[in-house]
């Protein structure tokens, strides 16, 4: 069948949209070629624990956990990104999220990938995963450990659900466009989606049921890893404070991690038009309240240690404030408070680049803060043990490079794939924009009557 013209397509109007999926320019496989290069040289680290042993890392004793697990809190906490914004945006039904919850939902699902890969690297014998089959069956329910597996399971799957189904509007539309191999992979996803009343009730009742359903889920996943330090006695750690202190922490980290992708996803494929300033600002806003909150819970703990004034408890703050971390610590006050606090406060550098720049500086402070948390307790335990410090190995540093490089090459597969703008939305947000404009032009004398008009994005304009 002969492929219908551009111009007499209905979804000309958005074609730049689909130009991602259709066609694949030299810029994309030099960046991928790149990340690949990452991946393969933090995959050939993890070769060479694995013939030698974790002893090729900088784990020792009292210090069992390291880069690995400082990983694995980070990339659960920017998990929150997608499915918890999402979600949250959608229930109070904010006309703005429209361009960017697929961005959103895709950095959830894919990312923890990467956080229980991070487990996988501190067991040093990957084998030993099997354990968690018989760990359903005999793990003990008062361990924070079964918690931890099944809260982050259960997100996982409930995660890919809430992407998934609003993508299958999309699929159908890409179904009816594309050619080739791929268009029988688009079929079988899309369902048989045929954009009838009856599929859209249904869908939007199941969006609804999924958006309420996945804020819970969100919130305990990120409180049931901070249980696995404060259920411990370890100090610093044993604090009822840790639930909320983590769960601000991950949306703070999530925000920014979203910020990042839907800067670089603007940029490399010029949606502009669909990824305005506006969202950035919004963002941003809520980014410089996740800042003062985020500050709150760190004053809150550091101020109750100080007070307390408990001897095992001091060791590990001087060692934070003034001791073998200072460097670290003081690093993750600038970038998590002084750098995104100054920008974001000012509504004239809140603009698309000084949001980016608060939001690198707000991920790499809180992967420094996660680190500032882990290593200081377990040099200074509660035991007798021998006092050292941790420093990583190449080892490592090369995989938690790697790991970076590979959430970031499959993003990129993923935009090859699926429209990263939420096409129907757009669309049904344009509706509503036109048919808002049409009810205000109502209310307007002949002589009054304003020049008004939607943007690509389904933002009104009306000029009076």
């Amino acid at each position: 069948m002969r492929r219908p013209a551009a111009d007499a397509s209905p979804d000309t109007g958005d074609a730049i949209l689909f130009r991602p999926i259709v066609t694949t320019g030299p810029s994309f496989y030099l960046g991928a070629t790149a990340l690949l290069a990452v991946a393969l040289w933090g995959l050939y680290a993890y070769t060479r624990q694995l013939r030698y042993g974790l002893g090729v890392t900088g784990l020792n004793r009292p210090v069992y956990w390291g880069f690995y697990i400082t990983n694995f809190v980070f990339f659960v906490g920017i998990s929150h990104a997608g499915t918890l914004i999402s979600a949250i945006l959608r229930l109070s039904k904010a006309e703005w999220r429209r361009p960017i919850t697929r961005m959103a939902e895709t950095i959830t699902v894919l990312v923890l990938f990467f956080g229980l890969g991070s487990i996988l690297m501190d067991l040093g014998r990957p084998e030993r995963f099997y354990f968690v089959i018989p760990f359903f069956w005999y793990g003990h329910l008062t361990s924070p450990l079964i918690w931890d597996v099944l809260s982050i399971g259960t997100y996982l799957t409930a995660s890919t659900i809430y992407l998934y189904v609003p993508l299958i509007p999309d699929l159908a539309l890409v179904r009816d466009r594309i050619t080739g191999w791929r268009k029988g992979f688009y079929r079988v996803l899309s369902l048989g989606w045929t954009g009838s009343p009856k599929q859209h009730r249904a869908l939007e009742i199941a969006i609804g049921i999924l958006a309420v359903l996945v804020i819970p889920i969100a919130v305990s996943v990120h409180t049931v890893v901070s249980w696995v330090f404060a259920m411990t006695i370890q100090p610093m750690w044993h604090s009822t404070i840790f639930g909320p202190y983590f769960v601000v922490g991950a949306i703070f980290s999530g925000i920014a991690a979203l910020i990042i992708a839907m800067a670089i996803v603007r940029r490399v494929y010029h949606l502009e038009a669909y990824i305005k300033p506006v969202h950035f600002n919004y963002l941003g806003t809520l980014l410089l309240v996740m800042t003062l909150l985020w500050l709150y819970f760190t004053f809150a703990e550091y101020l109750t240690t100080y007070y307390g004034h408990e001897p095992k408890e001091m060791a590990v703050f001087w060692a934070k404030v003034n001791g073998p971390y200072r460097t670290v610590f003081w690093a993750m006050v600038l970038c998590d408070f002084i750098v995104p606090f100054v920008i974001l406060a000012n509504r004239k550098t809140r603009t698309v680049t000084g949001t980016v720049i608060a939001s690198i500086s707000v991920s790499i402070g809180m992967w420094l803060e996660r680190f500032t948390i882990i290593i200081p307790t377990l040099i200074n335990p509660r035991l007798d043990w021998p006092r050292g410090l941790y420093h990583p190995s190449w080892v490592e540093v090369s995989i938690t490079a790697g790991f970076f490089a590979a959430f970031a090459l499959l993003y990129m597969v993923f935009t090859k794939f699926f429209p990263m703008v939420s096409i129907w939305e757009v669309r049904e947000g344009r509706e509503r924009g036109i048919q808002d404009v049409q009810e205000r032009l109502r209310g307007y004398l002949p002589d009054e009557v304003p020049a008004g008009g939607v943007s690509p994005a389904g933002e009104i304009h009306v000029i009076r």
